[in-house]
C-alpha cells in the first residue's frame, strides 16, 4: 500500500505562482511516472503534466510554458511548479504516482487532491 502526501496548492491572484509538492511513501519497489491530474466527479481525468523515472515530461496544451514539474527519486516525491496562473485554473489537482510493489506489482495511487483557487 501506498500513500500520497499532498502540499502546497491554496488561494492566488491571477499571475500569481504556487509550488505542490507530492510525496509517496509505503511498499515501493520503483516509480515509474508521477504526475498531477483534474479529477472531477463526472467528468474525464484531465492530465495536468507527468514525468517519467527518466526525466521525460508531459504537460496538457493549456499549462505548457507556464508550468513545469519535477521530481526527486531518491524522496519519492514530485513537484508542480506553477507560474502565470490564470482563473481558469482554478480545480482540483490530483496526484497520481504509478509504481511497482516489491512483488514486481505494477499498481497506481491517487492523492487526496489538492484545490488551487486563482482570483481575477
Amino acid at each position: 500500500q501506498v500513500q500520497l502526501v499532498e502540499s502546497g496548492g491554496g488561494l492566488v491572484q491571477a499571475a500569481g505562482s504556487l509550488r505542490f509538492s507530492c510525496a509517496a511513501t509505503g511498499s515501493i519497489f520503483s516509480i515509474y511516472i508521477m504526475g498531477w491530474y483534474l479529477y472531477a466527479p463526472g467528468k474525464q481525468r484531465e492530465l495536468v503534466a507527468t514525468i517519467d523515472s527518466g526525466g521525460s515530461t508531459n504537460f496538457a496544451n493549456s499549462v505548457k510554458g507556464r508550468f513545469t514539474i519535477s521530481r526527486d527519486n531518491a524522496k519519492n516525491t514530485v513537484y508542480l511548479q506553477m507560474n502565470s496562473l490564470k482563473p481558469e485554473d482554478t480545480d482540483i489537482y490530483y496526484c497520481n504516482v504509478l509504481y511497482s510493489d516489491y512483488d514486481r506489482k505494477p499498481l497506481g495511487s491517487w492523492g487526496q487532491g489538492t484545490q488551487v483557487t486563482v482570483s481575477s
